[in-house]
């Protein structure tokens, strides 16, 4: 068996990568475990901090899948039709019976960060695709409305401290 490379997801690794994404003016930052954005799959943390704005998208255009595990901190889920009704919520934390998701391709989808630190363990269909303005929900603020990215994720955090 040849020897290949070996990373460990501990607590150092995610503190690095948390103090980048407190820098960072989206307030995350990703650490990736595959070597090329080519490969099938694609592994990576995301750790991202509160304030940080994730549009309602899905992975349609490519088609897509992901799973996803949450390692530390929490965060809302959110998942809607195409109509932009919510059709399902959820808190996803280690420290809830709910620890991660997986969410098939086409599925419209929005996560808010509940704490800082959050540590997102995703695994995703490669080869690496950039959102397609047709997989952001047009229901959804666009990232430059600062006003309206504020509501929206002002919104979302108080409805899921009501859950």
């Amino acid at each position: 068996m040849a020897n290949g490379k070996v990373e460990f997801i501990d607590g150092e690794l995610m503190a690095r990568v948390a103090e980048e994404a407190r820098l960072s003016p989206r307030l995350r930052m990703n650490y990736n475990f595959h070597r090329s954005t080519d490969e099938p799959i694609n592994r990576l943390i995301n750790v991202m901090h509160r304030g940080t704005y994730l549009p309602v998208h899905r992975h349609l255009d490519p088609a897509r899948s992901e799973s996803v595990a949450v390692l530390k901190g929490k965060v809302g889920v959110t998942i809607y039709d195409d109509q932009g009704n919510l059709i399902q919520s959820r808190i996803v934390s280690p420290a809830s019976d709910c620890v991660g998701f997986d969410i098939e391709a086409g599925v419209w989808h929005g996560l808010v960060v509940l704490e800082d630190d959050t540590v997102l363990f995703e695994i995703k269909q490669g080869p690496y695709a950039p959102i397609v303005a047709s997989n952001i929900a047009s229901w959804t603020p666009a990232a430059d409305d600062t006003v309206a990215v504020e509501k929206f994720i002002k919104e979302l955090e108080e409805k899921f401290t009501k859950l």
